[in-house]
């Protein structure tokens, strides 16, 4: 299929698909089958997978962040099949995702169910990047606290926020979220800066995710059908949020914008979505 799909439509469809265009939007947009944009999508983000499995090593961070964001595949959670329940793939899926705080890249991320088993190896796997300690925050989800201890034993300053909701303003509960009333920091482990014990930037960054990935825009039928093509649709975005897109917050000494890669110091520059389509061609 990449031998006679040519490089500009592939950046085309990459682009739509990183935009929030959906796979059959995309392939009106584009020119082509909705079937050639899924299976480019799924080769692609295999490729940018394994690339990122590679490459994110060894990483500087000194204070990262932890958090779980939600959506669902093929069904709602309520009315799946009685014959799919308990089948992974089908009602309620979870990205765990980890930041650093303080170059925004993305380290790791797991798509699976919210519970201590997969806890566990998205933990054992943040801690497999690392150069060093670092100060880890997460929020309440009790799940986190043996994952932690076997990924990291003693070697990590690690302190839980949970934040404390009320009602939803104004009485609404259906389109209006809770109001946040204060939080409370608990130190789990070693000796965690209260200065630096926050969930802002992984949830923002969960906000993106939300903002640029029409899967998982929430009361809309854009959910993923199949689990294979969600957690692509996860990869290519975090493929493009590390080494393409420059980040709002960070700047060089010369007011220049870089992406979180650059600010981690494993890229030089941002990448094009030329370079991100061309991982794929090793592999045909």
């Amino acid at each position: 299929m990449a031998n006679v799909l040519p490089a500009a439509k592939r950046v085309q469809i990459l682009s739509a698909l990183t935009e929030g265009c959906s796979l059959r939007s995309t392939a009106r947009m584009v020119g082509v089958s909705r079937n050639t944009v899924t299976k480019f999508m799924l080769d692609l983000a295999e490729a940018c997978a394994e690339y990122q499995r590679e490459n994110l090593r060894n990483l500087p961070c000194k204070r990262i962040q932890a958090d779980e964001i939600w959506s669902f595949v093929y069904s709602k959670q309520k009315n799946v099949p009685a014959e799919k329940q308990g089948e992974f793939g089908y009602g309620d899926v979870w990205t765990w995702t980890v930041i650093c705080a303080d170059t925004k890249l993305a380290i790791s991320w797991l798509v699976g169910s919210r519970d201590g088993g997969v806890a566990t190896d998205f933990m054992q796997d943040v801690a497999n990047r690392l150069a060093s300690r670092v100060q880890l925050t997460t929020d309440g989800l009790k799940s986190y606290l043996e994952a932690v201890e076997d990924a990291f034993g003693s070697e990590v300053d690690y302190a839980m926020l949970q934040k404390i909701y009320g009602a939803a303003p104004g009485g609404e509960r259906r389109y209006s979220p809770a109001e946040c009333l204060g939080a409370k920091v608990e130190t789990i482990q070693g000796e965690p800066d209260p200065c630096h014990v926050s969930t802002s930037y992984v949830e923002r960054a969960n906000l993106t995710m939300r903002m640029n990935m029409r899967r998982f825009t929430r009361l809309t039928n854009a959910f993923s059908k199949k689990v294979e093509n969600h957690i692509g649709s996860i990869e290519l975005h975090f493929m493009i949020y590390n080494w393409c897109r420059p980040h709002g917050s960070l700047k060089t000494e010369r007011d220049n914008r870089i992406t979180p890669a650059m600010a981690a110091g494993i890229a030089r520059r941002p990448w094009t979505l030329e370079q991100v389509v061309a991982l794929i061609d090793p592999r045909i």
